[in-house]
């Protein structure tokens, strides 16, 4: 390793969090938990074709936050890997969906159920009954930004944990091996689920966006750079701002991380610039933690990391075939 790389790689080792929590962040994530409790895991499923040998499918409609049906696959394994299965909940990157049956096949192969949703309102087939009552800019990282109670956040969020209840109450699932898993912003979803829903076992959390917001919204080429325009255009909300990304920022609630963990960050990365990943990442509690870099990576993981997550996944939370 060149000395430049060695330098780079202990400093981001050596960044701390700086914590931006408000002083009614504990009470404001305790009324997250009760409407978690309210939503209660519901939702329906209905039996599909995925054309795809031995596999079993379902397609979810999970009762999302404020009326919006959520979209979801549910996939159980083929032979020999039998119930209880180990589940994977897996959000996916902006503008994504959960794409197809198919593309979880690894997963399945190994005997995995999965447990796959579309983050409402971006390139699934979900929409967002939550209205807002001012203006946004392109993407939906604004919706309702100036308010924690109002914002996209906030019903992505409890989405997630919806996921991961409804998942966690099927008969074929079970529920003390259960991971969350997503790149980009699934993976800051993985970071904050991982803090605050018991369920989970261990988390993977890929090229993480959500952490340390505030230097994310200056130096961000992605979704966050959405919050920068809007700042841009409304210059006298900027506090407000940041106060509603502060409730979401996983720098916040790293230390309530205390399952294993797998995270990743490219080093070129400027959507989910890695100072931001070092930071959240450093502050996660967990003693089974484990970061992997990737020095020339820029938005995306290196070839290969697959195998990583599953020797990870096979540590923590196994099929039993």
């Amino acid at each position: 390793m060149t000395d430049y790389i060695r330098r780079k790689m202990e400093s981001l080792a050596a960044i701390q969090p700086v914590r931006t929590a408000r002083d009614d962040y504990e009470a404001f994530w305790s009324s997250m938990m009760d409407i978690r409790a309210e939503l209660g895991g519901k939702g329906a499923r209905t039996e599909a074709d995925p054309e795809l040998p031995g596999v079993r499918a379902y397609r979810v409609k999970l009762d999302g936050w404020g009326g919006t049906p959520v979209r979801a696959w549910f996939l159980l394994p083929p032979p020999p890997a039998s119930a209880p299965y180990p589940c994977l909940v897996i959000a996916h990157g902006y503008t994504g969906s959960k794409g197809d049956p198919e593309q979880y096949a690894a997963w399945l192969l190994r005997g995995y159920a999965v447990m796959a949703f579309d983050v409402r309102g971006q390139g699934g087939e979900t929409g967002n009954r939550a209205g807002t009552d001012y203006g946004a800019v392109k993407g939906w990282i604004t919706q309702g930004i100036l308010d924690k109670d109002t914002c996209y956040y906030k019903a992505i969020v409890l989405d997630t944990l919806q996921a991961v209840d409804w998942a966690a109450a099927q008969p074929e699932v079970d529920p003390g091996r259960i991971a969350m898993m997503g790149v980009s912003q699934g993976g800051g979803l993985t970071l904050l689920a991982a803090a605050f829903h018991p369920r989970i076992a261990a988390a993977v959390a890929d090229i993480p966006n959500m952490c340390q917001m505030d230097f994310g919204i200056f130096n961000s080429t992605g979704s966050l750079s959405e919050a920068a325009e809007f700042v841009n255009r409304h210059p006298e909300h900027l506090e407000r701002v940041l106060a509603t990304l502060s409730y979401f920022d996983a720098v916040n609630c790293a230390d309530r991380i205390r399952y294993p963990i797998l995270v990743s960050a490219g080093l070129k990365d400027m959507v989910c610039w890695p100072e931001t990943i070092y930071a959240a990442y450093n502050g996660i509690a967990s003693e089974q933690k484990t970061i992997v870099p990737f020095p020339f990576a820029g938005h995306f993981t290196a070839a290969g990391h697959g195998r990583t997550v599953y020797a990870f996944l096979k540590r923590h939370v196994p099929a039993l075939t």
